[in-house]
């Protein structure tokens, strides 16, 4: 039983993810993260982590986001800034750890 639910699951998320454009991307990214951070605007800068917006508390907890909403992993290697600067670089780094 416990299986199959897992099943399911992981069916919807692949068939969630392989339909998913770009643009998809982004703007889910960005429901997610106003969601979460409502005191942030995402789309204030194109230099979100290089103008100081982003902490790396408020990086992790991205980062916990991202893998929980997407099934991805972020290794270290991808912790950097022109990936977290704007929602189109989390969006390319999503992308990227999907395939």
């Amino acid at each position: 039983m416990v299986l199959d639910i897992m099943q399911v699951i992981l069916f919807m998320l692949i068939f969630k993810f392989v339909f998913m454009e770009e643009k998809d991307v982004e703007d889910k990214i960005l429901s997610l993260l106003s969601e979460e951070y409502p005191e942030i605007d995402f789309t204030a800068s194109e230099e979100l982590v290089d103008d100081g917006i982003l902490d790396s508390l408020t990086i992790t907890g991205i980062i916990a986001a991202l893998t929980l909403e997407f099934g991805i992993t972020i290794p270290y290697e991808e912790i950097v800034e022109k990936n977290f600067n704007s929602i189109a670089g989390l969006a390319r780094m999503v992308e990227r750890l999907q395939e």
